[in-house]
């Protein structure tokens, strides 16, 4: 039967939640009632959980010896401390990894530690790759000195790497929040909430499983603190969010404090990454770490070494931070344009009507392997992988869609890979270039299977079908304590059906976007549509929209404005 693909391209399922009962909304008279819905969608099913979700008290308990191995591993870092020895943090290189590499380093000198005994290390993207690597190991034994090495953001998967520190005399700790594998390393301490344990919030990013075992150490070791850990929560919102982690539960607590203590910040990195990136201080929000600071800390281990934003973090003087935002400014910009430029060659590679997209190829750049593998995801809505090829060996980025686990599927042919790891949406992999056409093959008949018979279409998750004249500021304040917003947590998306377009007119500097006023005769709101300037021209007098509710500044006036996602001509 195969795939079915759909007529338009461009079309998307909607799906509407289903309406709750109208008890609820009563039970809470001083809410919104399309905000008791939007509540209701994300789990919150009584009036106890709403009011602690609203008030942000959090039933679970955050107990960090609740997670795995955590007794063992802070045994053995007060036995560091106790004994002299010198601790390696080893990361990654993406904002997640380097984040986890410098609040941890920052946590154990808080401890008294010495920089000397407390070092960090984030492998080289290019010739090291992600995750532990014997190589670095042996380095950090023999030229660093080093007794203990403790993995944030990797390692879960490193059975081999593991075994060969131990086999040096080289005491390892492994946390992570990737998937686990089908052996876990024979390490002194494996943390990760994946793991069979009673830690309630199972998605903490590497940040916030770094900071649990900060938490630890600092609770159990109260003589030696010398540090406020609350100032590590500015990095545990930055890599949390960058993540995407879910921004429910423990994680939406720790993004919240650490956002409150961004916008206070004396880090004088994040000041600096602000000016560049013309973020107002004061104003950071989650959107604000998604699209403004994440990407210019990522652009660091995508194009040059992750140590630049690592250093950036770690900054305590302003001239310095700013020297180094401006670099970090200069890779995002480069990123963008090789983004767009290798998104073009991989499109010209690619077999449109295949299960997975699978492009390879000498001239694609490890750093952005990644994000043109979204981009083909997000525009075919298939999964996508990028495979850079080396001269002996290849490594590959994967990005997936709901319908298909892309590390499920690598684990299928993991005989064929040197190593491999990711989530369920993305995944990365390294595979001998003689073993690389029957990776594509098994990969490709892995993903036919799965998919035989599936319509491949995108999907909007909407919150609610409401009438325009539900819309006024009453509900937009009270989706204001939705904040803040993200992954699972998103900014909350309505439907209108049968409004009339009283007019539209295309804009933007390359005329791509649509602003309409539109109206269902009783309440009338001004939108905008981003990247749809197409319906300009076959603009049907009544439409269904999907939309969120934002504020539009100007002049010092304040105005309600839709944010326009998707439009149908109304039935």
């Amino acid at each position: 039967m195969g795939i079915v693909r759909p007529l338009d391209l461009r079309a998307k399922r909607w799906h509407v939640q289903p309406k709750i009962a109208p008890t609820l909304a009563t039970q809470l008279p001083n809410l919104h009632p399309v905000f008791v819905q939007v509540l209701f969608n994300r789990g919150l099913t009584t009036p106890a959980q709403i009011q602690g979700f609203i008030e942000g008290h959090y039933l679970e308990t955050e107990d960090p010896f609740l997670l795995p191995d955590m007794d063992k591993a802070v045994a053995r870092i007060q036995q560091a401390i106790e004994q002299d020895e010198r601790i390696v943090v080893y990361g990654d290189f993406d904002a997640d990894g380097v984040t986890s590499t410098v609040l941890l380093t920052e946590a154990l000198r808080g401890l008294g530690i010495s920089r000397r005994n407390a070092q960090p290390y984030i492998p080289d993207r290019v010739d090291e790759g992600y995750g532990l690597n014997n190589d670095a190991l042996t380095h950090i034994k023999e030229t660093v000195g080093a007794d203990l090495v403790i993995s944030v953001d990797c390692g879960i998967r490193s059975v081999q790497e593991v075994e060969h520190a131990n086999s040096i005399g080289l005491d390892m700790i492994v946390t992570d929040h990737h998937s686990i594998g089908r052996k876990i390393p024979p390490a002194l301490a494996v943390i990760n909430p994946k793991l069979p344990c009673d830690y309630p919030e199972k998605m903490l990013a590497g940040v916030g499983i770094a900071y649990k075992l900060a938490q630890a150490c600092y609770q159990a070791m109260p003589n030696y603190v010398r540090f406020d850990l609350n100032n590590v929560l500015d990095l545990v919102a930055i890599g949390t969010v960058a993540d995407l982690a879910p921004l429910l539960g423990e994680n939406r607590k720790l993004v919240r404090d650490g956002l409150r203590v961004m916008n206070g910040t004396k880090r004088a990195g994040i000041a600096a990454l602000g000016e560049v990136a013309n973020v107002k201080g004061g104003a950071i929000s989650a959107e604000t770490i998604a699209f403004n600071i994440g990407p210019r800390i990522n652009a660091a281990g995508r194009l040059s070494h992750a140590y630049d934003a690592a250093k950036l973090l770690a900054a305590h003087d302003r001239r310095s931070a700013l020297n180094l935002a401006r670099e970090l400014e200069s890779l995002n910009r480069k990123r963008q344009k090789l983004t767009e430029d290798l998104g073009i060659a991989a499109e010209g590679m690619i077999d449109e009507d295949a299960p997975i997209l699978i492009a390879a190829g000498e001239n694609f750049v490890a750093g952005v392997v990644g994000l043109v593998a979204s981009r083909l995801s997000d525009k075919h809505y298939r999964p996508a992988i990028i495979i850079e090829k080396g001269e002996e060996e290849s490594r590959g980025s994967c990005r997936s869609i709901d319908e298909f686990h892309i590390t499920d599927a690598l684990d299928e042919i993991s005989h064929l890979l040197l190593r491999h790891g990711g989530h369920a949406a993305a995944a990365g992999f390294t595979v001998e270039n003689k073993n690389l056409p029957l990776f594509q093959e098994q990969m490709t008949d892995i993903a036919r299977t799965a998919l035989e018979g599936k319509e491949l279409l995108p999907s909007i998750d909407i919150d609610a079908e409401i009438d325009l004249d539900q819309i006024d500021w009453a509900l937009y304040e009270n989706l204001q304590q939705l904040e803040p917003c993200g992954m699972e947590n998103h900014r909350p998306i309505f439907m209108s059906s049968g409004v009339e377009v009283l007019s539209h007119r295309v804009v933007g500097k390359d005329q791509t976007h649509l602003q309409m006023e539109v109206t269902n005769g009783r309440a009338g709101f001004k939108t905008i549509a981003f990247r749809q300037a197409s319906w300009a021209t076959q603009m049907p007098q009544y439409v269904d929209i999907v939309y969120s509710v934002n504020v539009n500044e100007w002049n010092g006036r304040r105005t309600l404005q839709l944010m326009i996602k998707d439009i149908r001509p109304a039935a």
